[in-house]
């Protein structure tokens, strides 16, 4: 296992595959480690190598019992590539990996060559929350119910019932308690509205039209709030896009990224 250290001592592992340049870092979701990209990280090694990072928290990664923040994650990310001595790396980040990803764009901007935001938010009091009946329905008591109801908020029923197993976007099973708790709360803090408008590496947002875990109505808030962004909907697809359509989604990006270097 590879680790960076970061500056207040947390141990952070990461793995880098593939080949091609610049690397593309590929951020995941909140309390997931980087087994969320497990399925899909290959479809992008043709063209360039992936960068992957377990959270504080998750993984290998140290999980230290204190505050955690997407900003801090944002720092660790910096770590790593300081650690690999990567100058500017491409980043793609889902679900909460797109708001650590807002920061690592707006708060290191050299660091960042091209940005992809996928099934994300701005955050704070500007962010679409979900829904109160899905988060009832995260929230239920019967064993197997809350698991049951994010798969359904994950992938459309079709895709389920041919893929039952394995599904590697329903965090990481080995989270201490404390550190589950750390995550839920870095989420909930995120308020990157202010810091949109500083992004300047093109950018590309993408998310499923019927996202209800992360409304898609959270896409156009940031294409508008970031300068040239593109915005990209992809039919019928929930929150777990960049798996379920992982044809679509992967040649999606890697235009985009192909395209924003020719600038």
């Amino acid at each position: 296992m590879t680790y960076a250290t970061t500056p207040d001592g947390t141990r952070i592992a990461y793995q880098l595959r593939g080949r091609g340049a610049p690397p593309l870092v590929l951020l995941a979701g909140q309390a997931n480690s980087h087994h969320w990209w497990d399925t899909v990280r290959a479809d992008f090694h043709p063209a360039r190598s992936t960068l992957t990072l377990d959270y504080r928290g998750t993984g290998d990664s140290d999980k230290p019992d204190a505050p955690y923040s997407t900003e801090l994650f944002a720092q660790d990310v910096i770590a790593v590539l300081d650690e690999l001595g990567i100058d500017r790396a491409d980043v793609y980040g889902t679900s909460m990996g797109g708001r650590v990803a807002q920061q690592l764009a707006a708060r290191h901007p050299h660091r960042v060559g091209a940005l992809v935001l996928g099934c994300t938010s701005p955050g704070g009091p500007h962010g679409v929350e979900r829904g109160a009946d899905v988060r009832r329905a995260l929230t239920r008591p019967r064993p197997g119910a809350a698991r049951q109801a994010l798969l359904e908020l994950m992938y459309t029923p079709g895709w389920l019932a041919s893929h039952p197993i394995p599904h590697h976007t329903l965090g990481d099973p080995g989270m201490p308690v404390h550190a589950r708790r750390h995550h839920l709360a870095a989420g909930d803090r995120h308020d990157a509205w202010d810091l949109l408008p500083a992004i300047s590496a093109p950018t590309l947002v993408v998310h499923g039209s019927d996202d209800l875990l992360n409304p898609t109505a959270n896409a156009p808030l940031l294409a508008d709030r970031i300068p040239g962004a593109r915005l990209h909907l992809i039919p019928g697809a929930r929150h777990a896009y960049f798996e379920e359509f992982r044809t679509h989604a992967g040649r999606l990006v890697l235009d985009f990224l192909t395209t924003a270097h020719k600038r």
